[in-house]
């Protein structure tokens, strides 16, 4: 019996070593396939070993294979992958009914890489595999490290889940996880990911923290960088401080940046409403060493669209060339993109227009609503004249109008309509604008209005009792902008629309309502929105004291919460409008030590805008002076303009140059040279100056008055280039002195004076006791709407005219134009009062 028990033993103890070899072998086998697997070098190789191995493939290798897949697509350049190729491979089929089946045996992370390759590999993103993998992800979604947390978020917003449910989660895992993070990467990644569902003070936080990691890192890889971009913009949020932050990698990564970058980079930065010279400069500089290494049609497009607008006369050539060469070979988002770059470079090159709209004809039936409406737009900025195109266009859209259900795209479709000067409107039109009147935004309603009164005024109404129509329509739609205004409880909400209206019929209709709206709301005003409500009333021309008065305390009381850039368009208000809030002083001074202690945030052009609005203010900080008035800060800032749109380097030249007047006149102490005698002569050499009915009207009277019209001069240019509109000298008994020398006709329509300094003729140092009067007429540019109270520019004038040695008259057009000055006596009394000084 012990004999037959140890032969028994021995029995098991063979079988058991036959099964632990077994596995052994198996698991060396196992280990020698995942090695082999991972060490293919094409996919070839890989579904070679897969139909070789299909029996012995566990969890392990399937997802193996389908990441070394991936990888190898990634190692090549975008338009040599093969994805078609993989996805239709009959292995590939094999690997996805494999992974399927092994799902619930796959480890947590291996889940997470399985469904990454699998999306990135082309697979369709609701497919029975991808919906599995994201499922059983789900369920272990707690228990996930936070680097699979962020590559599963970002899975799911490839696969368009912005608003599920599980994204929701993902999203409270981060909040609670959130000081955990500590990788700038991961952190990146998940915002993107969840910034559909997140509230605002989540957002604020991750804003926080997202600042935090960037400050810490030394090196921070630009694709992280260009991640937080993107999620500012789908939070729709000009966040400076971090923009500032993501600003300073791409320029020190700029030689590592590649078209499609940088394309990404300044699209992401238009959208934003954030330009940066420095990186545009080096953009424009790299893009133009590489102008020949672009020839395929989506780098060469992207080349175009950034560096046509600033690039010189013949590079821009060769770009308008090289486009009408390619153009056959364009896709119609292609396109798009050259007609808006040809826009924004206000390029009406004939034989490119030409190219472009007979390739568009192949693409017409190709783009959506929204894509025709700005196709329009760019054709007629371009003032394309085929009529065949532009007859298909207006066709397409009038469709498109009759189809839309959707009230912002009807509001779209009506703008773009009434730009086309050949559209015949139909009754239609009219009743569908009406149908969803209610339905509109304030934005929506200003799109209806403006193409209603345009139509009515160049008579494009032409059915029977068509005017009736368009005047009630227009009163309707007055009602319901009065409506949306009393009912709005949200100023953040209501600035978001008003930001959009900006047509003159239904601004000045609302105007009213709008200010006392925004009143109401008035304790809604914080730091956060103190930007947006400025730029508004800038917008209006609008002086309304209490709100100008809660700007100034909340802005005072939150100044180190306010970015200096912002801070910037708040004075500039205050400055436009000529506005002294309470505390005055301690308001400006505030401002002006929160801007000179943070200037490195300003770019060059940025600083002479800001130094003009504060010396419109009357306010010469010393450390902003002899910043901007030195040899190189003006040789950057020449370097610089050279990438601005044209109407910003205009308006940075034009408030250099105020700029440079007021502080010779106002701040002599600070020895800086008057430097703009040519800009000032090229300026008004190359304008108009013909002289209007009313000068030469009033230029009578002043003669009558005087006693002769040799006592008078007319349009005449000041030292350091002021234009008045006439000038004459009084001596100490107030009688007139001769302009000796001048022979102005009092029909003459060309006769401007011009002083071309201190020491010509009619400069020379007036008798004891003279005096030489600026008379000057302001029309209703010169106050802020509903007011008589004059504005910055003005008062800076008659400030600097007075330093000049002048005593200003000012007639306001609400004087001169009254019924009280109805008549020429009494319009002569009126000027004699003024001019001789009678109260």
């Amino acid at each position: 019996m012990i004999a037959s028990r140890h032969s028994k033993m021995l029995c098991l103890r063979q079988v058991c070593l036959f099964t632990l070899r077994h596995y052994q072998a198996r698991a060396l086998s196992s280990d020698l396939l995942l090695s082999q697997i991972n060490s293919c070098t094409h996919e070839d190789e890989v579904f070679s070993l897969v139909g070789k191995n299909k029996a012995r493939l566990s969890e392990k290798h399937v997802g193996i294979a389908l990441n070394v897949l991936w990888q190898l697509q990634k190692k090549r350049p975008l338009l040599l992958r093969t994805s078609d190729y993989v996805r239709n491979h009959s292995q590939f089929l094999t690997l996805r009914i494999l992974a399927e089946n092994k799902v619930e045996h796959m480890e947590d992370e291996a889940i997470v890489d399985t469904l990454y390759s699998i999306l990135r590999l082309s697979a369709e993103d609701h497919d029975s595999l991808t919906e599995a993998l994201v499922t059983e992800a789900w369920k272990r979604l707690e228990r996930l490290s936070l680097p699979a947390l962020s590559k599963f978020a970002l899975c799911l917003y490839k696969q368009h889940r912005h608003f599920s449910p599980i994204t929701g989660e993902v999203a409270h895992i981060v909040d609670v996880k959130l000081d955990s993070i500590q990788d700038i990467r991961i952190l990146s990644v998940l915002m993107i990911s969840i910034s559909d569902v997140i509230s605002q003070s989540f957002r604020d936080r991750l804003l926080l923290k997202a600042g935090q990691l960037l400050e810490e890192n030394d090196e921070v890889h630009f694709n992280y960088a260009k991640r937080i971009l993107q999620f500012l913009q789908n939070v729709k949020l000009r966040y400076h401080p971090l923009l500032e932050k993501c600003n300073k990698i791409f320029l020190k990564s700029a030689s590592h940046l590649d078209i499609h970058s940088m394309h990404f980079i300044l699209g992401l930065y238009e959208q934003l409403g954030f330009d940066n010279a420095e990186f545009r400069l080096v953009a424009k500089q790299l893009l133009s060493e590489t102008i020949d290494d672009y020839d395929d049609p989506e780098t060469f497009t992207k080349l175009f669209y950034n560096l046509g607008p600033v690039a010189g006369s013949k590079v821009r050539e060769r770009l308008l060339a090289t486009a009408e060469y390619m153009a056959d070979k364009f896709s119609s988002y292609q396109v798009l993109l050259i007609l808006k770059a040809m826009q924004k470079m206000k390029c009406r090159n004939s034989h490119l227009l030409k190219k472009m709209a007979s390739v568009l004809h192949m693409h017409l039936d190709s783009y959506h609503v929204l894509q025709l409406v700005k196709l329009t737009q760019y054709l007629v900025a371009l003032r394309c004249q085929n009529l065949e195109l532009m007859a298909k266009l207006e066709k397409l859209l009038f469709g498109c109008l009759k189809s839309s259900v959707i009230p912002a795209d009807t509001a779209a479709i009506i703008r773009v309509l009434a730009m086309l000067p050949s559209f015949q409107v139909e009754e239609i039109t009219i009743n569908k604008a009406a149908a969803v009147l209610p339905q509109f935004s304030l934005h929506h309603l200003n799109c209806i209005a403006t193409a209603l009164v345009k139509w009515n005024h160049y008579d494009q109404l032409h059915w029977q009792n068509s005017s009736e129509l368009c005047v009630k329509l227009l009163q309707k739609l007055k009602e319901c902008g009065l409506q949306r205004l009393q009912k709005a409880n949200n100023l953040n909400l209501l600035l978001e629309e008003l930001t959009h209206v900006n047509g003159e019929w239904l601004e000045e209709v609302i105007n009213e309502e709008t200010m006392a709206t925004c009143q109401r709301l008035i304790d809604q005003i914080t730091w956060a929105n103190v930007l947006p409500l400025s730029c508004f009333l800038i917008k209006t021309n609008y002086r309304c004291p209490s709100l100008l008065d809660r700007i100034a305390s909340v802005t005072a009381e939150n100044i180190d919460k306010i970015h200096p850039s912002e801070i910037y368009f708040i004075l500039f208000l205050f400055s436009a409008l000529n506005y002294d809030p309470p505390a005055n002083e301690e308001f400006f001074e505030s401002c002006i030590q929160h801007l000179t202690s943070n200037l490195s945030c300003f770019e060059t052009h940025h600083l002479v805008l800001l130094g003009h609005v504060l010396a419109v203010a009357g306010y010469f900080p010393p450390v902003l002076i002899t910043r901007i008035f030195n040899v190189s800060f003006l040789s950057q800032l020449d370097a610089q303009l050279e990438v601005l749109p044209n109407p910003l380097k205009k308006r940075v030249h034009m408030h250099l140059m105020k700029l440079n007047r007021a502080v010779c006149l106002e701040c002599p102490e600070f020895h800086i040279p008057w430097f703009h005698e040519r800009y000032c002569q090229r300026i008004y050499h190359s304008r108009s100056s013909r002289i209007n009915p009313l000068r030469q009207h009033v230029h009578r009277m002043l003669a009558e008055i005087l006693g002769g019209s040799h006592y008078a001069r007319i349009s005449v240019l000041t030292p350091y280039y002021y234009e008045i509109d006439f000038e004459c000298v009084l001596d100490e008994n107030k009688k007139p002195l001769s302009y000796m020398g001048q022979t102005v006709s009092l029909d003459d329509t060309e006769g401007m004076h011009l002083r071309h300094g201190f020491k010509d003729e009619g400069r020379k140092a007036l008798p004891p006791g003279a005096q030489r009067i600026a008379l000057e007429f302001l029309d209703s540019k010169a106050f802020s709407k509903d007011s008589r109270h004059l504005k910055g520019e003005p008062a800076v004038k008659k400030r600097h005219l007075e330093m000049l040695g002048y005593r200003v008259v000012q007639i306001p057009h609400f004087e001169w134009n009254s019924m009280g000055l109805s008549t020429k006596a009494e319009q002569v009394e009126y000027l004699r009062k003024h001019l001789y000084g009678i109260q």
